[in-house]
């Protein structure tokens, strides 16, 4: 099972840190932060297409598809942030700077970020020379041009391009799982940018709606963030049906960016899992809601 192999990860990167130097309120910030998790769709679509590819030095994915996840967890713990969202909860349980205060955050976020790099660095891998191709992708999912940095700095800016925004912000992450699955398999990484990039922008598109359907305890996380802090938004952009409209477009992009491989099954139905997960029938009728719409294009 993916998940298993996934979470064996996570638990020897959480111990690692519990060493007996490690200030104990930071340890538990780090294990809050990670545990539980949410879908870890990010580390399990790196599974999967490295698994399609061949996974022939599955220590080498297991740690990357870990670190993405701890990447991803970094940032949740940052966008969280009073400075950022303000947000008391995540996954439905307090936010590590709710639970231990904004300086523990800030450096349980960090924390996580060097955990990320360190986790595929050290893993016993049986080809060394894809090293430096796998860290690039991983760098490049949170970097200052193209990454998850560069997508959280654009809402600072007075105007921001919505789909160069919800690219890095939330995409970035998603080519790094696909292209960099397929580097951990000594595969072109090239031919799965677009099942990446096309599920990553479908994630936001989702969140963008969600954010406006939902409340706070549905949502497991503050709702109605993107009119609040005026952020973009597909929602807001296009209106309920038409973000609607433009997700399953993408999802239709996601499947057709599969290319010919003997995991195409695996990761077609893992795609179609994930949208009926995003979006499952009962949020799609509050989105096509007349009313919900109407309050929608009034804000």
């Amino acid at each position: 099972m993916l998940i298993e192999r996934i979470e064996r990860v996570l638990r020897a990167n959480l111990k690692e840190a519990a060493h007996p130097e490690t200030p104990p309120r930071l340890g538990q910030a780090l294990v809050h932060a990670v545990m539980p998790g949410g879908a870890r769709i990010r580390p399990q679509l790196a599974l999967a297409v490295s698994l399609a590819c061949g996974d022939d030095d599955p220590h080498l994915s297991e740690h990357f598809a870990g670190a993405l996840e701890l990447m991803h967890c970094a940032s949740l713990v940052h966008d969280d942030l009073p400075c950022f969202d303000n947000a008391a909860v995540r996954r439905g349980q307090p936010s590590v700077h709710s639970q231990f205060g904004e300086r523990l955050a800030v450096l349980a976020g960090d924390a996580l970020i060097v955990m990320a790099f360190r986790s595929v660095i050290r893993c016993k891998t049986r080809q060394a020379h894809r090293l430096a191709d796998v860290l690039g992708y991983l760098e490049s999912a949170v970097g200052p041009s193209m990454g998850i940095v560069a997508g959280q700095a654009w809402e600072c800016e007075p105007v921001a391009q919505i789909q160069v925004y919800q690219r890095l912000k939330t995409g970035a992450l998603f080519s790094a799982a696909t292209m960099g699955g397929a580097a951990c398999a000594g595969a072109d990484p090239r031919a799965w940018r677009v099942l990446g990039e096309a599920l990553g922008e479908a994630y936001q598109v989702a969140d963008d709606i969600r954010d406006v359907i939902m409340d706070t305890v549905a949502l497991g996380k503050p709702a109605c963030q993107d009119q609040a802090l005026d952020r973009p938004s597909a929602a807001r952009q296009l209106g309920l049906e038409g973000a609607l409209g433009y997700f399953d477009q993408l999802i239709a992009n996601a499947i057709e960016g599969i290319p010919a491989c003997r995991g195409a099954v695996r990761l077609r139905n893992l795609v179609l899992k994930e949208s009926e997960r995003l979006l499952p029938l009962q949020q799609r009728s509050m989105a096509l809601d007349p009313l919900a719409s109407a309050s929608m294009a009034s804000s």
